[in-house]
């Protein structure tokens, strides 16, 4: 778990870097919407390695996946320590009591 939590904590900081820079900050710098955009390739392309069942491809872009959901978090301003709890908290409550505790649409 260190590792996304450094991870976090790098993104936190090159978000304060010149975007010609650094690739974090260059991303930050378009702004929350190219973040999520870029976190949902990134999502896809994770997807299409399962499906093939390349798990050196899943792995990488799995990677990816992570780096680029933390610089989303970072781009509204959600810790990963709020996302980590909010797992604590569901930690021991069924998937389906879980999203059946939801409030409804």
């Amino acid at each position: 778990m260190n590792t996304l939590n450094d991870l976090a904590q790098t993104i936190a900081e090159r978000a304060k870097a010149d975007p010609d820079s650094s690739w974090t900050a260059k991303l930050l710098a378009k702004g929350p919407e190219k973040c999520a955009e870029k976190f949902g390739e990134e999502a896809v392309e994770a997807i299409i390695e399962a499906i093939k069942n390349d798990r050196d491809g899943l792995i990488n872009e799995s990677a990816d996946v992570l780096f680029h959901l933390l610089v989303m978090l970072q781009s509204r301003g959600v810790s990963l320590d709020e996302v980590l709890a909010e797992l604590a908290r569901r930690q021991g409550i069924s998937g389906i009591a879980e999203k059946a505790s939801r409030p409804k649409a």
